[in-house]
């Protein structure tokens, strides 16, 4: 499978999602906070440092659960200013421009 490159936008998302991880997990270790999700200390690390821009939606429901937060709550953080919930849409025109 060939992964395309992040966008830009992407890229920042993945910045304040980590941003947004770092300051719920609070005080709480992150060794606690990813066992408790299911995931390696390392994954967390990387997500919460965003080297992993776009982890996998059932990783960030489980962190999510484990620091208490809503899927609704997380999405409002990291979201762009002019951003919907429409990322699949960026993602298909991004395939178009890279298949022409």
């Amino acid at each position: 499978m060939v992964r395309l490159p992040l966008t830009p936008a992407e890229i920042e998302r993945g910045q304040r999602l980590g941003d947004f991880l770092r300051r719920a997990r609070g005080q709480r270790s992150m060794l606690d906070v990813a066992l408790d999700a299911g995931i390696s200390p390392e994954t967390l690390r990387k997500i919460e440092s965003g080297r992993v821009a776009t982890p996998a939606f059932p990783t960030i429901a489980a962190i999510a659960d484990v620091l208490g937060a809503s899927l609704d709550a997380v999405w409002a953080e990291i979201k762009g200013p002019d951003e919907e919930i429409e990322p699949a849409a960026s993602r298909r025109r991004a395939r178009e421009r890279m298949a022409s």
